[in-house]
């Protein structure tokens, strides 16, 4: 019977021990799944100041871009107007016959 006792001691013992190793993994457990939420939600707000300071780049280059394009644009009109104020004859020769070549494309 003695060992019976000490066998039954042993076994709570034992059991005690498992049920304070469960808690001690569940608390473990716990703090793993916050440290996995903060790092989740660390890695999205970095993923997205990262989207947004992207698009703020593009932005800027699409604006200095387009600022170009006007300046050439602006500087491929005065030199027309330039050209046409020194040949006003050839020029309206040369709006005609673009004008005619167009008339002739837009019939077919």
């Amino acid at each position: 019977m003695a060992t019976a006792a000490g066998k039954t001691a042993n076994d709570s013992r034992a059991n005690a021990d498992l049920e304070a190793d469960i808690r001690q993994l569940k608390a473990d457990i716990d703090k793993l799944t916050k440290q996995l939420a903060k790092t989740g939600e660390h890695g999205y707000g970095t993923a997205r100041r990262a989207a947004t300071e992207g698009v703020e780049q593009l932005r800027a280059q699409g604006e200095a871009a387009f600022d170009s394009l006007r300046s050439n644009a602006k500087d491929i009109e005065a030199q027309m107007m330039a050209s046409v104020r020194e040949k006003p004859v050839t020029s309206l020769a040369i709006a005609a016959g673009v004008g005619f070549l167009f008339a002739l494309i837009a019939r077919r």
